[in-house]
């Protein structure tokens, strides 16, 4: 008798093929029967995982996409300005197949635009991402005097830069390279604490304290290691 197949690795099996689908040709060429010439699986069998449309196979993509983003950050520093650096480092697509499931990401964010129940979805996410992203950053400017003002503006510059990785990822026929990633957030992060002086309660334990990027050059990775003060806010926050 056949080994029965594993329904969860059938369905990331058609989420693979989607993902490729859409990185190829675009997200509105997706059909079952493209699916099923990639998978080798019989249209029926693609429906008996999902049901009869392809709206089912298209949600679930967009879950195991998702997924496999918020994945990324299982190893990262426990010092909260190098986990800021790896949390931003680690969501841009640095490998092919990340290159690939971004493609697939940023094509849904752009059908999202018309579609409701797509957009309910991605709005969920991209709030969580830029809530996730000002928490980090209020972690990492414990010791500095910054208002909730000047914070929130920070925090939205930080996000748009993740967002610039990712399109531009999404335009781009090779991957981004981590070293470059790196080096960027890096330099971003620490002109931004260079903007802002040391709050009264930690000014005497900064001395000898290690910038970000000695921390992210202690996690093997190319960093910037210029300081300079940024003009950006105009000194709001200080």
């Amino acid at each position: 008798m056949p080994k029965r197949a594993d329904p969860d690795v059938r369905r990331e099996q058609v989420a693979d093929a989607v993902i490729d689908e859409i990185a190829a040709h675009g997200i509105r060429s997706v059909t079952l029967a493209r699916i099923a010439a990639r998978t080798g699986l019989a249209i029926g069998s693609i429906r008996h995982y999902f049901g009869d449309t392809i709206r089912e196979v298209m949600r679930f993509t967009l879950g195991v996409l998702m997924q496999r983003v918020a994945s990324r950050d299982a190893t990262m520093s426990e010092d909260p300005m190098a986990r800021l650096v790896d949390a931003i480092a680690f969501t841009a697509p640095t490998s092919e197949q990340e290159r690939r499931e971004n493609i697939a990401l940023v094509e849904y964010r752009v059908m999202a635009r018309t579609d409701p129940e797509l957009a309910a979805d991605i709005a969920a996410t991209s709030l969580a991402a830029a809530e996730a992203v000002r928490s980090a950053l209020r972690d990492a400017l414990a010791d500095r005097s910054i208002d909730e003002e000047a914070l929130h503006r920070e925090a939205l510059l930080l996000f748009a830069l993740v967002e610039g990785f990712s399109f531009s990822s999404a335009l781009s026929s090779d991957p981004l390279h981590e070293t470059d990633v790196r080096a960027v957030v890096t330099a971003t992060l620490q002109r931004l604490r260079d903007a802002y002086p040391a709050s009264d309660k930690a000014a005497e334990g900064t001395a000898g304290a290690p910038s970000c990027a000695e921390e992210s050059r202690g996690h093997g990775r190319h960093v910037v290691d210029g300081h300079h003060t940024p003009d950006h806010l105009d000194g709001t926050g200080s």
